[in-house]
């Protein structure tokens, strides 16, 4: 039986091999990339991309399934005498967002962009499985690869793949988003909560309309909501632990068309965002008082609806230290830093409420700082090689369970 180094030298030989492999393949992981970018489809509209994806995987001989939960993709590669099932995830759906870039890959549909990397992640995730296809003999363990429709918008694609069985038998996921404006060459882990809470709000408030010129008449929706935007700053700042963190935000007022008339309803939304249930729990419900009452004070009405969207991501933290090994192993200790926690939301989240698992990201930052721009921006991109630095990463990740019982 070999020892626990003799075991970390044939993995360490494993990862070099199939890492040298990916780098071989790294230009089909451009080809595939550029492909999705120019022929985007948005969330929950997705036709051509999965079936895409379902043909890549055919070709490849492996075990396929389309259409689950909706417009998932699943395809399996499975291994004799398999002590472990890994899943790897990859979303694929783009933004109704008009391509800015001056690219040779540049969108072809009018109106609609990959502006987060979903099209990096699917090309990462499945050249990662051509890699382990064409060197079957040094994986140990099952593989599931799990490429996501409709993250971009509520209710996303992960509950009803879950529902419909992509993670039977599995035993631990991953998952890794590229990240823009992080410098290209690193990946980040976290423990605990990386991703927050999703939470819209919209507020309608109603008064009484009248003349611009005669304002005693009048209940001001206006001048009501802009005390609601006031009083709604502290429930963050006066009703929260300042170590909690939470962000209540809103993005938009609209009321009126004329100059001098004063109109008989404004609606706000706006987003909350938090990783606690139980500041969730206390945003939503401060901020249905507030405005009920705020209102009240005005001699107006407030109705305060909330949607509640994507729950806060929490990395376990076993497999959260087992991919921050695995990334310094392939990588170098350097190159692997820990993340602060996020804002943004990502439906990765219910994946580790069902298994334990752990979401990473790959830093994707652009040289030429003229090119940096933000996720959902109509000028996003990002540097390719990170796409390299996930597959490596995922490789890293499977073959350190070889060393775990």
């Amino acid at each position: 039986m070999p020892t626990n180094i003799q075991k970390t030298s044939i993995q360490h030989e494993k990862i070099q091999k199939l890492a040298g492999r990916l780098e071989n393949l790294y230009s089909e992981m451009v080809s595939i990339r550029r492909h999705l970018h120019q022929y985007p489809e948005l969330s929950h509209q997705e036709v051509e991309t999965p079936k895409y994806i379902a043909e890549y995987y055919r070709t490849l001989g492996l075990e396929v399934r389309t259409g689950v939960g909706g417009r998932g993709v699943v395809a399996k590669f499975n291994v004799a005498h398999a002590q472990k099932t890994i899943a790897f995830r990859a979303d694929f759906d783009a933004l109704p967002i008009q391509d800015q870039k001056d690219v040779a890959y540049k969108s072809t549909i009018p109106g609609v962009m990959h502006a987060c990397g979903h099209d990096g992640h699917t090309a990462a995730l499945m050249v990662f499985a051509k890699s382990l296809v064409e060197n079957p003999e040094q994986v140990n363990n099952n593989v599931v690869f799990i490429h996501q429709f409709g993250e971009e918008e509520y209710p996303g694609g992960a509950q009803a793949m879950i529902a419909d069985g992509c993670l039977e038998g599995v035993d631990a996921v991953y998952g890794c988003h590229l990240q823009s404006t992080m410098p290209s060459g690193t990946m980040y882990y976290k423990e605990g909560f990386i991703q927050a809470a999703v939470d819209t709000f919209i507020i309608t408030v109603n008064g009484k309309g009248g003349h611009g010129a005669i304002p005693q008449e009048t209940i001001d929706p206006i001048v009501t909501a802009s005390h609601i935007v006031t009083a709604l700053q502290s429930v963050v700042s006066r009703n929260t632990n300042p170590l909690k963190q939470l962000v209540i935000s809103v993005g938009s007022i609209n009321s009126g068309q004329a100059n001098n008339v004063i109109p008989t309803t404004a609606v706000m939304t706006g987003t909350i965002r938090s990783y606690e249930p139980e500041v969730r729990a206390l945003a939503a419900e401060r901020l249905t008082t507030i405005a009920n009452q705020v209102a009240k004070a005005f001699g107006a009405e407030a109705d305060t609806a909330i949607e509640k969207g994507y729950d806060a991501l929490w990395n376990h933290s076993e497999e959260t230290q087992l991919a921050k090994r695995a990334m310094e192993g392939i990588l170098g200790a350097e190159a692997v830093i820990e993340t602060p926690s996020v804002m943004p939301g990502e439906d990765f989240c219910y994946y580790t409420q069902h298994r334990p698992g752990s979401f990473i990201f790959a830093g994707a930052q652009l040289a030429e700082d003229d090119r940096v721009y933000p996720h959902h921006h109509a000028r996003f991109d990002f540097d390719e090689t990170a796409m390299l630095h996930t597959a490596k990463s995922f490789a890293a990740i499977l073959f350190e369970y070889e060393l775990v019982k």
